[in-house]
């Protein structure tokens, strides 16, 4: 049986406090029904650079210029409510490697 470390999650927004918290609930709402042990880090995209290292994956509900070497998933969906679905799929997964 192998022990999955616990993932470290960067959520980023312009201000790192409306937006990325929308989508910092609804990922540790469903990494809590998928079981998956994570932490969420917000901040303001500006900030990224500061905790990148940390960070096992990047989410943002804006547009990255530099994906700072990680995987970054935007999360726009998850605020319009358009595709929420798919992007939270893709997140799990991202969260699962």
């Amino acid at each position: 049986m192998t022990i999955s470390k616990k993932k470290n999650v960067l959520v980023a927004c312009g201000t790192g406090i409306a937006t990325s918290t929308v989508v910092a609930e609804k990922i540790l709402e469903k990494c809590k029904k998928e079981k998956l042990d994570v932490n969420i880090i917000q901040c303001k995209v500006t900030e990224i650079k500061s905790y990148v290292d940390s960070a096992d994956l990047i989410v943002t509900t804006t547009i990255l210029k530099d994906n700072f070497g990680k995987k970054s998933i935007n999360a726009l969906p998850l605020i319009t409510g358009i595709g929420e679905e798919q992007v939270l799929k893709e997140i799990i997964e991202e969260i699962k490697k």
